[in-house]
């Protein structure tokens, strides 16, 4: 559900009889049905005679009406009914072309219309549903325009702060990632470290012949497996962690501009409603004694009652101007709103995307730098496979016989 303008509605016939051709009806703010003549500007408060010929309505209960403008008759013309401070909305399209127009639309009652936090809606149970600006996608910018009920209080949640807890736990996923790398890096420069430390070791370092080569190898091999992690750590260091660490550092300033950007623009509205509301107030006030004073005049109270009823038809078109111009920059300020939720929410996603892919990627270099590791790993043990399949008792014991022989002669028994 996706904002609508606010435009004051032209009012409507509740009579089911034609009235005379030129004449239109409207109800004041108390309720009380008065009816104007298009074409002498004149207003009564009883409806005029249908049949020709016969006068609308008796002098005393008319009075003409000035040229006026926003809401009120114009050039002879009726425009906006009193019922401006009842204002009504129309359902946004979506469209961004039309985003910035404040122009009134079709006629509809403000049952037609939910505020939420500042912010018209069409209502849902009045309005069909409005077209999606990408329908094929579940994409940000359509679905988070309302509220939502708080999981964790009785307070609600605007769909704009769902959408940023979204991305800064998605900030902090990334950062306990990086972490995650790290704590391996650790293990790996420590299992370096006791590789390296247990290939000097000098345990069975007397072992002789074919064997003791390939013992020797084995304590070699350890060395080598301790360079080739050292080597994996400074990888996952340069290539995995450091990455993360900087794109998350990016993220959180990008956060921070989308959130007061938006922020603003939530205030800026929020005070345009306010002046709205005050403006109504205002309006209605000035209608209300703009009526109290054509009753005056009805019933003869003062003589200055004429004098009165124009300084408060003033007073009532000034609060009618006031009141269209602070529902027009309502407007703006909602459609801009618009606008950069739209912009906003769909650079949030193209963010989240992103990351990601830029934490898909990182992971896959993870992966593949084990492979590496992993292929190290068997070529430093690939000479003591070699050695071993060499290792021939019979021949290391011609060697250590060779060398260590005291005598070829046997004993023989004694001679009596």
């Amino acid at each position: 559900m996706k904002p609508g303008m606010v435009p004051p509605p032209p009012g409507e016939e509740s009579h089911t009889v034609a009235l005379p051709p030129g004449w239109q009806s409207y109800l004041s703010p108390q309720g009380r049905r008065y009816y104007v003549n298009t074409a002498t500007n004149e207003t009564t408060w009883e409806r005029p005679s249908s049949s020709p010929g016969i006068p609308a309505s008796p002098g005393p209960h008319r009075s003409s009406l000035p040229p006026t403008v926003n809401g009120y008759h114009v050039s002879g013309t009726p425009a906006y009914p009193p019922e401006t401070a009842h204002m009504s909305v129309r359902k946004s399209t979506g469209d961004s072309q039309n985003l910035g127009s404040s122009s009134p639309g079709k006629k509809q009652n403000k049952e037609n219309t939910i505020t939420i936090n500042c912010v018209t809606f069409p209502h849902p149970d009045t309005m069909p549903e409005q077209q999606l600006l990408k329908p094929t996608e579940w994409s940000y910018c359509d679905y988070f325009w309302a509220d939502k009920k708080d999981p964790q209080g009785n307070g609600t949640v605007a769909g704009f702060e769902l959408l940023l807890q979204k991305q800064l736990k998605g900030k902090q996923m990334q950062k306990e990632m990086s972490e995650f790398i790290r704590e391996r890096i650790k293990i790996e420069e420590e299992y370096a470290k006791n590789l390296a430390k247990l290939s000097q070791n000098s345990l069975a370092a007397q072992e002789e012949g074919s064997l003791g080569e390939a013992w020797a190898q084995v304590k070699k091999s350890l060395a080598d497996e301790a360079e080739v992690h050292l080597k994996f750590s400074a990888k996952l260091h340069s290539e995995v962690e450091k990455p993360l660490m900087n794109f998350r550092e990016n993220f959180k300033k990008d956060m921070k501009k989308c959130d007061h950007h938006i922020a603003d623009l939530r205030k800026q509205l929020a005070s345009r409603y306010a002046a709205v509301e005050k403006a109504r107030k205002a309006l209605t006030e000035r209608q209300r004694d703009l009526e109290m004073k054509t009753q005056q005049l009805e019933i003869k109270l003062s003589n200055k009652t004429e004098e009165d009823i124009k300084k408060a038809r003033r007073k009532s078109t000034q609060a009618g101007d006031d009141l269209m111009r602070c529902v027009d920059l309502y407007n703006q300020a909602q459609s801009k709103w618009f606008e950069e939720m739209v912009t906003t929410t769909l650079e949030l996603e193209r963010l989240e995307v992103e990351r990601v892919e830029m934490i898909r990627q990182h992971l896959c270099q993870y992966t593949q730098l084990r492979h590496e590791t992993d292929m190290f790993n068997q070529s430093t043990v690939e000479p003591v496979d070699q050695l071993l399949r060499k290792v021939d008792p019979a021949k290391d014991r011609e060697l250590w016989v060779r060398e260590h022989k005291t005598g070829n002669i046997r004993p023989v028994d004694m001679e009596l």
